[in-house]
């Protein structure tokens, strides 16, 4: 029986700012799903990628900020091991903040490959935040910055308070239908509520 090769590596990247009071042993847990996937018993014994000249997960104590640069070997059902990461970091986090997560097809060699074959190549960008809003915004800053980027190569930056305007706007109605939505599944004030009862707010979004 031969050994099984994990057909991806998957790098993850990312900084997020933690509240001060946050301490190692909770962002151990919190981060539980990556090391036990790596198959290690720690977070100390993970924290190293699979890469030697990349930082891997660092926890700065000092700025209260967790520094992830850290590829790992694996399959689709890391995913899965990222949506609880996503849910222990929400409640840690002092911000929201983005994480990218790119899957690398180790299987497919470029030179061997035939005319109709392509790399199984993915890619995700993560949202981890205290509340629903510091996620939403984290989305928008990361959206106007990429935008802004972009545009600047054939305006001039002061030209573009527009732009950020209209993306201002898109995400106020996100933000409005978000809250509308969490309200629905709220009981009516003054009564005992039966069914439903409080709304769940999105631990993360893509």
């Amino acid at each position: 029986m031969s050994q099984y090769e994990p057909p991806f590596e998957i790098h993850v990247h990312g900084d997020v700012p933690l509240r001060p009071e946050v301490s190692f042993d909770e962002l151990q847990e919190a981060l539980k799903p990556l090391w036990k996937y790596a198959g290690a018993r720690s977070l100390a014994a993970a924290a190293a990628s699979h890469y030697d000249d990349e930082p891997g997960i660092e926890f700065d104590a000092k700025e209260h900020v967790l520094h992830l640069c850290w590829t790992v070997l694996g399959d689709e059902d890391f995913r899965q091991a990222l949506d609880e990461m996503c849910m222990g970091l929400n409640d840690l986090a002092e911000t929201g903040a983005p994480i990218e997560v790119s899957f690398y097809d180790a299987e497919f060699d470029e030179e061997d490959a035939g005319p109709d074959e392509e790399a199984r190549d993915d890619f995700l960008m993560l949202f981890v935040g205290p509340t629903p809003e510091a996620i939403i915004q984290a989305q928008r800053d990361l959206l106007v910055e990429d935008v802004v980027h972009l545009m600047e190569r054939h305006f001039d930056g002061a030209e573009l308070g527009g732009v950020v305007a209209e993306i201002d706007k898109l995400f106020g109605q996100r933000f409005d239908a978000l809250v509308h939505s969490l309200e629905l599944g709220k009981p009516p004030r003054g009564g005992s509520g039966s069914g439903h009862g409080g709304g769940r707010r999105p631990r993360h979004l893509h």
